[in-house]
């Protein structure tokens, strides 16, 4: 089951044999793999007028290089608006939203039921037009074109929706970007003034959590997003090659109480959405993290430039941010120190076969970083608790008559009186 109701559940679609699916209200865009999808944002009314004046007021210079973006909500008003602004700012790019699996070939749609085939987890990336100077992005379901040398970095972003992760979503990926919103709702206009460098730091602390740790759970937030089987098997391979080992759950919502069951797990790693692959971890025992953070983490050829990337689909083979793992006969000079702990850690992947055949209390060859290792699992971690839950001691526990336990309440049994 996804994690919101963002995502299309195909899952529940095809446990009533359906052909086809409708989606009504807010949505990711996420691509998905099984059934054809027509989605129904529905209209949310907007004064252009009002928006065309606060975008005046934002931008006051004309030659400004701006992208504007929308909730999927109001994007039936962007043609419309474009056509207020396009006169005075030239340099004006407005995005469309994109239903189509094949984004890059296919009509842009707004409300209706497109056909979806085969996954290229190039979709979601830059594509390079007929023509030199165009640049066709193609991201989070939106579709864009600049007809300069410019990169997305070089455009001011103006988001036309109130505060919601698809916000979040884009400040995040475009970090180097200055954005700017629109509430229809309030009618108010504004600089965000989110600091995206205080939240780029959290999200490195959670890379050096996730150097740190030693077992690794695998959180499958969705089963309707295409190639997350791919992921998962993505994870799984760096996460072995990095040293580690990785436990996978299947859950439905997350909560706190579910994640505190499993004590021996060091961090998570969530397979979600982009919109919903950003949770607060704040309240869990262990941190959540991103699957592009753990390969920062496992992977030492992908180095932490402050880029960010929230689809996971574009961290696989064939993805435009894909990076591969070095080799076996990698070894690196610099010594890895944590930044939480204090201790070294090992700076150069360790070979399959000795993973392999090394045990619990196996002595791994000497490096440049470690002079012992040990493998880490859940059945080492439950080796060590002093309590391993109810055991039933057969042939040891004496056989008693049942006997009459106490009455009332917890706080206040009847034999112990109101004294």
């Amino acid at each position: 089951m996804p994690l919101k109701g963002c995502c299309v559940d195909e899952v529940a679609a095809e446990h009533l044999d359906a052909d086809s699916i409708i989606h009504y209200g807010r949505a990711c865009l996420s691509p998905t793999r099984r059934l054809p999808v027509m989605y129904v944002f529905g209209q949310k009314s907007i004064d252009l007028h009002q928006c065309a004046a606060s975008f005046r007021v934002l931008y006051p210079d004309k030659f400004t290089h701006v992208i504007i973006l929308c909730d999927v909500i109001y994007s039936h008003a962007l043609e419309d608006l474009q056509q207020l602004l396009q006169p005075e700012y030239e340099n004006l790019v407005v995005s469309a939203v994109c239903c189509s699996r094949n984004e890059a070939t296919e009509t842009c749609r707004v409300d209706g039921l497109h056909n979806e085939s085969d996954v290229d987890v190039q979709k979601s990336c830059n594509h390079a037009s007929d023509e030199p100077s165009l640049q066709v992005i193609n991201k989070f379901g939106r579709r864009f074109t600049l007809h300069d040398a410019r990169s997305v970095d070089d455009y001011n972003m103006f988001y036309i929706g109130q505060e919601s992760l698809t916000l979040t979503n884009f400040m995040m990926t475009w970090n180097r970007c200055s954005f700017c919103t629109f509430d229809p709702v309030k009618g108010v206009g504004r600089q965000e003034a989110v600091n995206i460098n205080k939240a780029l730091m959290k999200r490195y602390y959670m890379i050096e959590r996730a150097k740190d740790a030693q077992v690794v759970g695998i959180l499958v937030g969705t089963l309707g997003v295409a190639d997350y089987l791919s992921t998962i098997d993505h994870l799984k391979w760096i996460i072995k090659q990095s040293g580690k080992k990785s436990y996978t759950f299947v859950m439905g919502k997350l909560n706190v109480a579910k994640l505190a069951n499993f004590l021996e797990v060091d961090i998570y790693v969530l397979i979600a959405c982009p919109e919903n692959s950003l949770l607060d971890s704040s309240e869990f025992y262990r941190p959540v993290i991103t699957p592009y953070e753990m390969e920062v983490a496992c992977n030492q050829a992908r180095k932490w430039t402050g880029e960010y990337v929230t689809d996971f689909r574009e961290l696989l083979p064939g993805g435009c941010c894909h990076v591969q793992l070095p080799d076996e006969n990698f070894k690196s000079d610099e010594t890895d120190v944590s930044l939480i702990t204090g201790c070294l850690r090992a700076t150069q992947l360790q070979k399959s076969e000795e993973q392999n055949k090394a045990s619990n209390t196996a002595l791994i060859p000497r490096n440049d970083a470690l002079t012992i290792t040990q493998s880490h699992s859940a059945a080492s971690f439950l080796a060590t608790r002093s309590w391993r839950g109810l055991e039933q001691n057969l042939g040891e526990t004496p056989v008693s008559k049942a006997v009459q336990g106490r009455k009332g309440i917890a706080i206040a049994y009847e034999e112990e009186g109101t004294g």
